[in-house]
């Protein structure tokens, strides 16, 4: 029997989710290297599978059926596969309506939801959960009999009945009486081997997913567990010789295969229409908007700013996306009229139709940008508009586009939650049995790497080497991680993306229920657009809430402050980032954006958008910061291949800085279309092809020579674009970033106690925890008061100009309801006591001690140890009365300062009024440990000692390859950035990461880069 004689109709991929053990694109291949003309996915109630099935099988040149395995509300599976685009929608229809019916995580179609949504599909009896089949092998034959015509009658020719034989006990005899059931009530037979992998190799890590999936250790018997590995995807001459006594079911699996047709619809009606003024075409009233908006932006309009927005309102409208433009016009419009921040991102700040519309602050005409890089004629691509909102507010604009259009034509994008290393390893090591706690200290052992990286990472990684890690139960353990590497393990909600659809997204995808009820399509990001539909993407930006917030605050002793009206030449703000003063500022806050600050030395906009370029790992593996700095400060000569460079590359020195820069040059070097150039820069900036990259580089060289540049030199060009551009940085969305990042520069520089307080309302968010953005404004000269009963409320406020109280939210176990009884008491009148404060509050007594612990009664009753003694006795009564008879708190010594200090650390999360090293330097000194202010004043090359806590170790990608890691230490004078080189990790990379941070002693030689200091560690020990 050949491969053609025979298709798979009943087949599970790792998007059954912990119920499949093989990719889509692998069973697709294993199906085309058997000779199998068409091959169907049946994953488990969804269809997350399905683009990436339909992409594979289409590469592979077999058919895509597409279908899914449903269970209806009795418990019973059944097979369902589409026999074309009306089948495929009313399987999306039944499949939300089983899952926004039911409990998550177990959707039932009910008989009902079949009847409605039969048309199109075609049913199968099932696996031995099946309602006919189980009802066989309970041996209620009649009650079997009645199902079978249930189904048939429902579904008349396209009802069949499955043979199945995975050599489980009582298979043969199910498959006589299916047969003869068959016979006797004339309905077709179909064989399948309820396929959940590719190879019977592949059958391990399908029995740990179903332990997983179960809640079970690999030791533990359970009904649900396979008992061989025979659901693998078998030759049409292995099912041949299996159903040999029945070959019309293998027949039939041709036959249904050639009634199936491809589902997806791509497009059509997929984009709804925006609501228009009467008379209207979308393109005309998107032009009215956009020239309406193009007057307020420019003084004049310009010849070139005309020709530029006709050529992409152009573009626009013969893509047919004016509607999309408007849709995305009208949210920003709305979120203004309700006074929430927003701020477009990404390629869109290469189009001036989205500049006039209000969706960016980037103007692509004077900064020169390539409209191809967001679209073109040529890419004919969905454009993709990324809005940032105050992250307060952003579920808002959500809402409004949900009434706007219609709960049914929007959803959320999923995200696929795939194994890597620790998740993988905390749900193997739990099949294993191993103890909780040894999972526990593993998992927060390994880094955050891939799942089939961990047995390489035991040689790489110090921390490892030293635990028990390269035992052989844990080596075993490691495979089987590896060989969960990327599976899906469940469905996640987008930060921000929805699909806003022309008709009900459950006819297109299906829908389900995520966190806080949620509606979710079973798509994500990628998959979506794959199939048609457009996505918005309406992200959270703390940056815009912190601005928001510190707005709002300042407005109220200075009502015209606005931050339009900050001029970008401010020179306190250029001295911070010159200073490296960064910490909290957007987008300039890492060791290696603070250390790149004082080199730079930025003078305007232009460099912090240059900034924002570089610090990436692009741009660092492709050796570009190092040029850039030197050139900028003239230590090394600009020079450029061919003066036709020097107008692209001018603003950059010469070096290939932007992606947009790629599409310049292949333009002004080559002659290329925009659209040409942008294949150019698409090529070399993503996975390229050898031969398509030599057919486009021989073009290029050609096209320059025609233009009068001599062959070599444009040989050299293409060399240098091959080489940089691949690390090149969208300019667009760096100059989108880099107003927001300048704002809070500017806030940091001039408004600092409001900066911070507005920082930590937003936490988390950023790169430092609460302690280190308290530590750095302490060090900038702010106070911090201790929270207070009767003056703290339920955010960070600023008192006078350097001052931020803590609020009583910080406070370890503080519920909502609970501050809010706080709130509303002391609105009555402050609290005289301790006693009067328990009485009138009913404060749970684990938060009253942590309210005693951090200080919160101080000003009642500054003994915090005698409050705690007193406690009991306050609890003893219900009666408010008991207050007049109490006597005072014990006479008992307070807790010492060090222990006080440990203990408000431990209830807020963040030191009040001084940091935990200042209790260590009497001793430290002693010991020749410097802090690190004066480490930061120390001249190159000298010897030092400094203690501190390490804060955020990280090992980034490197040019060479080779491992170094970067933290910064902290102490009560400041953060210092520290380099830790392969061969000194090596010895010290267990106390750098570890599940508990411990203080640190670092030896090591200052290095000075202009005004950035870094200490180059030799000797790490921890402190005690």
């Amino acid at each position: 029997m050949g491969g053609a004689d025979f298709v798979h109709l009943h087949v599970h991929s790792c998007f059954s989710f912990l119920d499949g053990a093989s990719f889509p694109e692998a069973l697709v291949q294993r199906a085309a290297e058997m000779g199998m003309a068409a091959l169907a996915l049946t994953d488990h109630s969804n269809v997350s599978g399905a683009p990436r099935f339909y992409r594979a099988a289409a590469q592979a040149g077999i058919k895509p059926i597409q279908g899914a395995e449903v269970v209806l509300e009795g418990g019973y599976h059944l097979t369902l596969l589409a026999t074309g685009p009306q089948g495929y929608a009313n399987l999306c229809r039944l499949l939300t309506r089983a899952h926004l019916s039911h409990p998550r995580g177990h959707p039932r179609c009910s008989w009902s939801d079949l009847e409605e949504h039969r048309e199109g599909l075609i049913a199968l009896s099932g696996c031995r959960k099946g309602e006919v089949p189980s009802l066989i092998l309970e041996r209620k034959y009649a009650a079997a009999r009645e199902a079978a015509l249930r189904y048939k009658s429902l579904w008349r020719n396209f009802f069949y009945l499955e043979l199945q034989d995975t050599l489980l006990p009582g298979n043969r005899a199910l498959n006589r009486a299916l047969v003869e059931l068959g016979e006797t009530l004339e309905i077709p037979l179909v064989a399948t081997n309820n396929v959940h992998y590719v190879q019977k190799g592949n059958f391990p890590v399908h029995d740990i997913l179903t332990c997983i999936r179960l809640g079970i250790t690999l030791e533990e018997v359970h009904p649900h567990r396979a008992l061989n590995d025979e659901n693998y995807l078998k030759s049409s001459g292995e099912m041949a010789e299996l159903f040999s006594f029945c070959p019309q079911a293998l027949q039939n699996t041709l036959r249904i295969a050639a009634i199936c047709r491809p589902v997806f619809d791509e497009g059509r009606g997929l984009l709804p229409r925006f609501p228009l003024p009467a008379g209207r075409s979308a393109e005309a009233f998107l032009r009215e908007l956009v020239y309406r908006g193009a007057a307020e932006r420019y003084p004049r309009l310009t010849p070139e700013i005309e020709e530029r927005l006709q050529k992409e309102l152009g573009v626009i409208s013969r893509l047919g996306f004016a509607d999309y433009f408007l849709i995305t016009w009208d949210i920003v419009n709305y979120a203004r009229s309700q006074g929430i921040r927003c701020a477009g991102r990404g390629s869109a700040g290469a189009s001036a139709v989205a500049y006039c519309l209000g969706l960016t602050e980037v103007d692509p005409i004077s900064r020169s940008l390539a409209f191809e890089r967001f679209m073109s004629l040529e890419r004919a691509e969905k454009p993709d508009i990324d809005i940032d909102f105050d992250s307060r507010h952003r579920d808002l604009v959500a809402a409004y586009v949900y009434r706007k259009y219609g709960e049914e034509h929007v959803a959320a994008v999923a995200t696929y939650v795939t194994y890597r290393a620790r998740s993988a390893v905390r749900d193997v090591g739990k099949v294993f049995g191993y103890p909780p706690e040894e999972i526990d200290a593993l998992a927060k052992t390994i880094p955050y790497i891939p799942a089939d990286q961990i047995l390489p990472a035991l040689d790489r990684f110090p921390e490892l080497r030293r635990g028990p890690w390269k035992e052989e139960k844990y080596r075993r353990l490691f495979h089987f991680c590896g060989r969960l590497a990327g599976l899906p393990r469940h469905l996640g909600t987008h930060l921000g993306g929805l699909v806003v659809a022309g008709r009900p997204v459950a006819d297109i995808s299906p829908l389900q229920l995520a966190a806080k009820r949620v509606k979710i399509c079973q798509l994500d990001r990628d998959d979506v657009e794959d199939i048609g539909l457009v996505k918005i993407d309406l992200l959270s930006l703390k940056a815009l809430t912190v601005l928001e917030e510190a707005y709002r605050e300042i407005s109220k002793s200075e009502p015209g402050f606005a931050y339009e009206k900050i001029p970008l030449d401010d020179r306190a703000t250029y001295r911070l980032l010159n200073a490296g003063r960064t910490v909290g500022v957007f987008q300039l806050e890492s060791p290696a954006q603070r250390s790149l600050q004082t080199r730079l030395k930025a003078e305007d906009i232009e460099d912090v958008v240059a900034s924002l370029a570089l610090i990436r790992p692009g741009p660092i593996k492709g050796n570009m910061v190092e040029p850039f700095i030197a050139r900028r400060q003239g230590l090394e000569p600009i020079s450029y291949l061919h003066p036709s460079l020097q107008p692209v590359l001018e603003k950059t020195y010469g070096v290939v800085l932007f992606q947009e820069q790629v599409i310049a040059i292949a333009s002004e070097v080559a002659g290329f279309t925009p659209g040409e150039a942008d294949r150019l820069r698409r090529l070399m900036t993503h996975g390229r092809s050898l031969q398509e990259m030599r057919e486009i580089g021989e073009e290029f060289v050609r096209q320059a020579v025609a233009k009068g540049i001599e062959e070599k030199t444009a040989r050299d060009i293409f060399s240098c674009l091959e080489g940089y551009a691949s690390y090149g940085f969208c300019e667009a969305h760096a100059a989108a970033f880099a107003t927001t990042a300048y704002w809070t520069a500017y806030l940091s520089a001039h408004y600092p106690a409001y900066f911070f307080a507005s920082l930590l309302n937003c936490q988390p968010m950023g790169y430092y925890s609460p302690a280190t953005l308290a530590n750095e404004a302490r060090t900038r000269g702010i106070k911090f008061l201790p929270p207070d009963v009767n003056l703290s409320g339920d955010r960070f406020t600023v008192e006078g100009d350097k001052a931020i109280r803590i609020p009583l939210s910080r406070v370890k176990g503080m519920r909502k309801e609970t501050l809010a009884r706080i709130l509303e008491a002391r609105r009555a009148a402050p609290f005289s006591s301790l006693p009067d404060f328990y009485h009138r509050t009913r404060t749970e007594r684990d938060t009253l001690e942590n309210l005693i612990l951090c200080g919160a009664f101080d000003t009642l009753h500054p003994n915090r140890k005698a409050l705690l003694a007193w406690l009991p006795e306050i609890a003893r009564d219900s009666s408010p009365q008991i207050t007049l008879n109490l006597g005072p708190p014990p006479d008992t010594a307070d807790f010492p300062p060090e222990e006080k200090h440990l203990l408000e650390y431990e209830v807020l999360g963040l030191e009040i009024d001084k940091h935990f090293m200042g209790f260590w330097r009497a001793r430290l000194s002693a010991e020749g440990y410097i802090p690190v202010g004066e480490a930061l004043k120390t001249t190159h090359g000298r010897w030092v000692k400094v203690a501190g806590w390490p804060v955020r170790p990280h090992r980034p990608p490197t040019r060479s390859g080779k491992t170094v890691v970067f933290f910064s230490l902290e102490d009560e004078t400041g953060l210092l950035d520290v380099t830790v080189f392969e061969d000194i990790y090596h010895k010290y990379g267990h106390l750098l990461f570890r599940p508990e941070t411990v203080p640190l002693k670092v030896a090591g030689i200052i290095q000075r880069k202009g005004a950035g200091v870094t200490l180059v560690a030799r000797e790490i020990f921890p402190c005690g």
